[in-house]
C-alpha cells in the first residue's frame, strides 16, 4: 500500500480533512507522551544573530514570515498557517494565521550544547497548544560561547521525518534544487494480482497480531514511561561512517543500527541489567509515491538487531542481512494497519503501552548536504529528537547534514542514562568507522 488516501474536504465548510496518516498522529498523542519532533541546533554569528551572540527576533520573525508567505511554498508549511479543529469526529486543517512573537521566541539561557540537549529534553513532554498551528521556533542563548542554538519543535501530524527535513530546507534557506530533490509522484505501479492482494493482508494480520506476542524478554528497555526524560547529542563524520559501512557491504543505516545495538548494551551492562539476546528497533521506511498531501507517508520496518557480537564490522553484516529483505517488506506494506483508521489508532495506542514486540525505536533521514541558514546565521550543528510513545522507553534519531551525522538519544530518565548511551553509542560509531586493520 502506498501513501495514505488523499485528504478531501468538508462541502460545507470547505475546510481540508486530515490524511487517514496525519490523523492518526494526533491519535496517538497524550499528555504524557507528547507525538511531537524537533530539531536542535548550534548558530554562527551573522545574519539575525551579532558577532556577539545577540538575536535580533524581530528580523528573525520577518525572514520566517516571508518563507511562510512565498508564493508556491509546499503544502507542507502552509501546515504552519493553519490549526487542526474537530468536526463531527473528524479532523479538519483550518487558516490559522501564526503570531509569530509566540511561535518565534527566545527561551531563558542555558549552560552550553548540554543544556541544549537538556531542553530538548524537557519539550519532549511539553504540549503543543492545540488552538494555535502545530508549531515553535526556539532562540536558546548560552548553547555556544559566541551564538545561540535553535530548536524548532512541529507535531507529527505536520510531518514526519522525510517531510520535516523538506521544511527545514526551506525555513533555513536550503538550495531550491535539493529542496525539491524528492520525488512527488509515484512512478507508475503495475497493477496489484489478486495473489498479491492476499498475500498482503495475510502479511497485515501477521504484523498487527505481533502487536500483541511477548517476543522480547523482560527489559528495562520497556515499561511505562515516566515523565522525566533525558537527551544526549552525538556527532561524527558522516564519511568515515560511510566509508567504514561500505567494506562491509552495509549502508549508513545499518552503520547506525549496528552501533545502536552496541551502544544499549553496553549502556545495560554498566547498568547492572541484562541483555535480551536481540534487541527488535522499530525503524521507518519512506514509502513509494511521495507525500501527496499528507505530512507522514512511512511503512515500519522491524531490525532485529542482535546483542553479543564483540565484532563491529560482524554485527554491521548481520544486521545488513536483515535490514535488506525487511525493508522491501516494509514499503510492500505500506503503513501499520491500525493506524488508518481513528478507532485503529486508539486501539494500537492502548496496546502499545503493554506490548513486548519491540525494544527501541531507532529513525534516520538523508538531511541536507550543503549547510543550511537561519535568517542568515549559519547552521553548524543538527540533531533531530523524536518522541518515545507507548511503553518503548528508548528511541534514536539520527540526521545527516553538510558531512556530519547527527544523532540524539531521547531516553526515559528514570529507567535508562542517556549521556551513558550516547557515550557507548559514539564509541560503538567510532568502532564500525575505524581503518580495517593491516596485515
Amino acid at each position: 500500500m502506498g501513501p495514505a488516501v488523499a485528504s478531501t474536504t468538508d462541502p460545507a465548510q470547505g475546510a481540508e480533512r486530515l490524511t487517514a496518516a496525519d490523523a492518526s498522529n494526533l491519535h496517538l498523542d497524550a499528555p504524557d507522551q507528547v507525538n511531537a519532533f524537533l530539531l536542535a541546533g548550534l548558530l554562527a554569528p551573522g545574519g539575525f544573530v551579532a558577532p556577539g551572540g545577540t538575536a535580533d527576533l524581530s528580523q528573525l520573525r520577518r525572514a520566517i514570515d516571508a518563507c511562510l508567505r512565498a508564493p508556491g511554498r509546499s503544502v507542507g508549511l502552509g501546515r504552519f498557517m493553519q490549526r487542526v479543529r474537530g468536526r463531527g469526529g473528524d479532523l479538519y486543517w483550518e487558516d490559522s494565521p501564526p503570531d509569530l512573537t509566540w511561535h518565534i521566541r527566545s527561551v531563558d539561557p542555558v549552560p552550553g550544547v548540554q543544556g541544549l540537549a537538556d531542553l530538548a529534553a524537557q519539550l519532549m513532554t511539553r504540549p503543543l497548544p492545540a488552538d494555535r498551528p502545530l508549531w515553535e521556533l526556539l532562540v536558546v542563548p548560552g548553547a555556544t560561547p559566541t551564538a545561540p542554538g535553535i530548536i524548532l519543535r512541529v507535531h507529527h501530524c505536520v510531518a514526519d521525518g522525510v517531510a520535516g527535513v523538506r521544511l527545514v530546507r526551506e525555513l533555513f534557506g536550503g538550495d531550491a534544487d535539493e529542496t525539491r530533490a524528492a520525488p512527488t509522484i509515484a512512478a507508475p505501479r503495475r497493477p496489484t494480482s489478486l495473489r498479491r492482494r492476499i498475500r498482503r493482508v495475510a502479511a497485515g494480520l501477521v504484523r498487527v497480531a505481533a502487536v500483541i506476542r511477548p517476543t522480547v524478554a523482560r527489559t528495562v528497555l520497556l515499561g511505562p514511561i515516566g515523565p522525566r526524560r533525558g537527551v544526549a547529542f552525538v556527532d561524527d563524520d558522516l564519511g568515515a561512517v560511510s566509508a567504514g559501512a561500505k567494506r562491509v557491504g552495509a549502508t549508513v543505516n545499518d552503520a547506525l543500527l549496528a552501533a545502536v545495538a552496541g551502544g544499549a548494551e553496553t549502556a545495560l551492562r554498566e547498568a547492572g541489567q541484562p541483555v535480551p539476546p536481540v534487541l527488535p528497533a522499530s525503524v521507518p521506511v519512506a514509502l513509494p509515491g511521495g507525500h501527496g498531501r499528507s505530512g507522514n507517508a512511512v511503512g515500519v520496518m522491524l531490525a532485529r538487531l542482535p546483542t553479543g557480537v564483540a565484532d563491529a564490522a560482524d554485527r554491521m553484516v548481520r544486521i545488513a542481512a536483515v535490514t535488506r529483505e525487511a525493508k522491501e517488506a516494509a514499503r510492500d506494506q505500506g503503513s501499520f494497519e491500525l493506524t488508518r483508521s481513528r478507532w485503529g489508532s486508539r486501539i494500537f495506542a492502548c496496546l502499545a503501552r503493554r506490548q513486548r514486540f519491540i525494544a527501541l525505536f531507532v529513525t534516520n533521514v538523508r538531511g541536507p548536504e550543503r549547510p543550511l541558514a537561519v535568517a542568515g546565521a549559519p547552521l553548524l550543528r543538527a540533531w533531530p529528537v523524536a518522541p518515545i510513545q507507548g511503553n518503548v522507553r528508548l528511541g534514536v534519531a539520527a540526521m545527516s547534514y553538510a558531512g556530519r551525522l547527527g544523532v540524539a538519544v531521547h531516553a526515559d530518565a528514570d529507567a535508562l542514562n542517556a549521556a551513558v548511551l550516547g557515550r557507548a553509542l559514539a564509541a560503538e560509531l567510532r568502532r564500525g568507522s575505524a581503518p580495517a586493520p593491516q596485515g
